[in-house]
């Protein structure tokens, strides 16, 4: 089975192919591998329809299975923001720095019991026919009084992990890598395609 991971991004690539190793019946295909392949909008209300529909304009361009995911910082003192606009969030243009200080403004007055948040990250696998599985992952977390760490990108240096006593910026990336919010979708998606694979769940 090949399966076209719906993204440009070598190093998610790379974290994918080595999810999947285990799965020997599955051949992984860089999207680059398509030239002209379109670029999704993604305005889903939700994480899983953003995800589907890019598998889906995908999987429909290059008539092959495909996998995209999409991810997300959701904040309950904030009512689940920035969730699907994260990487969107403080408008067109704004640093990961202004984004995480937003964070930080907006959160100013809220305690340290009600800080609570997560990472959400959702798989879809779409297939020719139109048919699609999913994957979700979440990592637990609360929003940190400041910023800290060096390590990550994105939201990382102020979503603190009390477990670990540490921010996600603050672990090294092996670390992350298998406690993050995408490495369980991950470690779901792979669980279904196993399954698959080894003839327990048709697609």
């Amino acid at each position: 089975m090949k399966l076209v991971i719906a993204t440009h991004n070598k190093d998610k690539f790379r974290e994918i192919r080595n999810k999947f190793a285990s799965v020997g019946s599955l051949e992984l295909v860089p999207l680059n591998e398509f030239p002209g392949a379109p670029e999704v909008v993604e305005d889903g209300a939700t994480f899983l329809e953003n995800a589907r529909k890019k598998a889906d304009a995908i999987a429909r361009f290059t008539g092959q299975s495909s996998m995209a995911d999409d991810s997300g910082l959701v904040v309950d003192a904030l009512d689940g923001r920035p969730g699907i606009f994260s990487a969107r969030y403080g408008g067109p243009g704004a640093t990961d720095l202004e984004r995480n200080r937003k964070i930080l403004d907006e959160m100013r007055d809220v305690p340290a019991g009600r800080r609570e948040a997560r990472f959400v990250c959702v798989i879809a696998i779409v297939f020719p026919d139109g048919r699609c599985l999913t994957a979700e992952g979440t990592c637990e977390g609360v929003i940190a009084e400041s910023m800290s760490g060096e390590h990550g990108f994105g939201y990382d240096p102020i979503f603190f992990l009390p477990s670990l006593g540490k921010t996600m910026a603050e672990l090294p990336l092996d670390e992350k890598n298998r406690i993050s919010h995408r490495a369980r979708a991950l470690d779901r998606a792979r669980e279904i395609l196993m399954k698959m694979s080894s003839g327990r769940e048709a697609p």
